[in-house]
């Protein structure tokens, strides 16, 4: 064998420990970990900058600083988006718990709706801080109020159309 080739039997190890070359017993390759990694940043980088963009214009405007402020609010968003993506899967498991007999898709909207309202709250709250801050208490509430009522529907429009649609296809995906 000349020193450059690899032998045709040469398995590939990856991340999670499984090895590349090999097979599922259902004849299909698992997904490679980097490419669901991906995937979640995506996510978390679409959706977390359209909320936190309406967020910041509601607290500060668009002044000469909103995409200082949107960024700064943005990347809080990242530290607590790994928290929704953890309650998701609680709120799911309990509402396939507690409602068994429901349609899948009704199970999807409640679930939707649920995470919605849980996440856009988280959000709205580390905008305020990194726009507004916590010195002046009423300004901050006045702040997190007005940015999470107004990207509320923002943030139902987008979770009920993910948990429909794209949810299903991303829980497929991740489990590959």
């Amino acid at each position: 064998m000349a020193p450059n080739t690899m032998p045709v039997n040469t398995e590939t190890l990856l991340i999670d420990g499984s090895k590349s070359g090999s097979a599922k017993n259902d004849g299909t390759k698992k997904t490679p970990l980097l490419y669901k990694v991906l995937l979640i940043l995506a996510l978390m980088t679409v959706i977390g900058g359209l909320l936190t963009g309406v967020m910041t214009y509601m607290n500060v405007g668009y002044s000469d600083t909103f995409f200082i402020d949107w960024s700064r609010a943005l990347l809080a968003a990242y530290a607590i988006m790994p928290v929704g993506f953890l309650l998701m899967g609680l709120v799911t498991k309990f509402i396939n718990h507690k409602l068994p007999n429901t349609k899948a898709y009704k199970r999807n909207l409640i679930t939707g709706v649920v995470m919605a309202c849980i996440m856009e709250s988280m959000l709205a709250f580390s905008t305020a801080s990194k726009t507004i801050g916590f010195a002046n208490q009423t300004a901050f509430l006045n702040g997190w109020l007005e940015g999470f009522l107004v990207a509320l529907p923002v943030g139902l429009t987008l979770m009920v159309i993910v948990s429909m649609t794209i949810k299903p296809k991303i829980e497929a995906f991740l489990k590959s």
